[in-house]
Parts: C-alpha cells; structure tokens; sequence
C-alpha cells in the first residue's frame, strides 16, 4: 500500500499532543494507581491517553493496525502498524515527576518510517519522518530543528541512562560502569528525557534495556532524522530487542565497542 508520509507525521504529532492533554489533565489533580499483572502500574490516565491516540490514528488511517501497550493490537494491514506507549514513565507520572510522556511510531514494511513523543509537564512535543527532519517545540513556540551534538570525543561526551535495572544487567554491569566513568558525566533521566538530551546536542549517548518496543520505537526516526544513530546493543538498527543505543553517530561504535558488541570487540 501506498502511504503518506507527510500525513502520517502530522498524525503522530497530533496523536502525541492529544495523549499529552488528556494524561496531563489527571497529572494536574492526581489518580489512583492500579497494579498490572507484571506488577507495573497503570492510571485512568494510560488508557484514557492511548484512547485519544487511537481516535486521532483512526481518524487519519483507518486500514492501519495498532499496538497499544494497555489495549493490545488493533486489527489492520498487516504491513503498517502504528505502536503505542500512552504514558511511558507511569511511576514517575504518579509521583508528580516531568519525564513522563507519550510515545507513537508508525511501522511499514518493518521500518519505523515516522514518530513523536512528548513530555506534558515540561510542555515539549518532539516529531520526525523519514526525509522530514526530526523538530522539537516547547510551550507552543515555533518549532525548531533538533541537531545532535557534534563531540566525538568519549572523555568530552555526556552519557544517559534509561530503566537502571535493565541497562546495569549483570552481563554488561561492568562495561557500563566503564563508560561511566570515562564519560564527561553520566546521569539517569529515565527514558524520554535522556533520549531527549541526545536529540538535541546535550548529551552524546543514551543506552536503555529492559523495555518494550512501545518504550523506544519513535525514537529510532527521531535519532536518525536528527543527524544521530539508533541501534540495540548488538549494533542492529532496529527497536524490537528491548534494547537500544541512541547517540550522535560520532561515538556510537566506541560505545558498541566497550560493550563488547562492536567491531573489534574484545581485540
């Protein structure tokens, strides 16, 4: 099928800023929080959020498959799905945090080809597909352009961290403490607002794991369409391992590298 892409990056911004009203309204006065059967929680909040993304992807593409994370799949074509995370950082969200958001991307024929997410608290919205640049507005100023950093140099660099747990698992505790502390600095901003300090050239690394493809998909456009890379640990480009290492391309493969998964690992 034939797909319009300039649609399907309004559509995933209009989807992120509807998710972005409608968990911010709770944010404001407070929900209960249930517990999920893999003891993650979950809010009125989620899935009133994946609701009005769902409503804005119906709206536009009515043949395309969804995945949401609180409702499941969405029957569709089967070559272009939309993959959804209606509120990624739930706990913080239930806290009174402001790294909390919504995530969409649109998949066809297996590549992520356009996504957005936002960060309702702090007023941000980021977006980007294929051939359109990845953009970036705050408190409804005009958009600008997001550009990673230009460092190559890992001693200068600043690395974030994602799900602590997941990116410190035993197999590569070791190597990531390393890159810790030949880093400029390392800091843990959790998922949305440490792959957004890679997008837009304050921090060169971001490594997450643990997750789901609805925790990270959008950012695979974002990232590339920014000027950076996106890869899972293993140095593949895609989102789908649970797994994944944003940078500004220019330290991606040392990184790969110290992890042992890069070109002359353990040479």
């Amino acid at each position: 099928m034939s797909l319009d892409l300039d649609l399907a990056l309004a559509t995933a911004r209009r989807a992120v800023e509807a998710a972005a009203t409608a968990s911010l309204a709770h944010f404001l006065r407070g929900v209960r929080v249930e517990v999920k059967p893999d003891r993650t929680p979950v809010t009125v909040a989620d899935r009133e959020s994946e609701a009005a993304v769902v409503a804005v992807v119906r709206a536009a593409f009515p043949a395309h498959a969804i995945l949401g994370e609180e409702s499941g799949t969405h029957a569709g074509d089967a070559a272009t799905r939309w993959i959804v995370d209606p509120i990624d950082g739930t706990r913080g969200f239930t806290r009174g945090g402001a790294f909390w958001g919504p995530l969409v991307a649109l998949e066809h024929e297996g590549a992520v080809v356009a996504g957005a997410m936002a960060m309702p608290a702090l007023g941000e919205t980021y977006w980007a597909a294929r051939g359109r640049g990845a953009w970036m507005s705050r408190g409804g100023e005009p958009p600008v352009r997001l550009l990673v950093s230009g460092i190559s140099d890992w001693s200068e660099s600043s690395l974030s961290f994602g799900e602590f747990r997941g990116v410190f698992a035993p197999d590569r505790e070791q190597a990531v403490l390393g890159l810790a502390r030949t880093a400029a600095q390392a800091r843990c901003y959790g998922d949305l607002a440490g792959a957004a300090m890679v997008l837009t050239g304050r921090a060169e690394a971001w490594i997450e794991a643990g997750v789901q493809v609805w925790d990270i998909a959008p950012l695979l456009v974002l990232a590339e369409e920014a000027g950076g890379r996106f890869t899972d640990l293993a140095g593949r480009p895609t989102a789908s391992s649970g797994n994944c290492l944003l940078s500004n391309g220019r330290v991606h493969e040392h990184v790969l590298r110290v992890l042992g998964t890069g070109p002359a690992a353990g040479a």
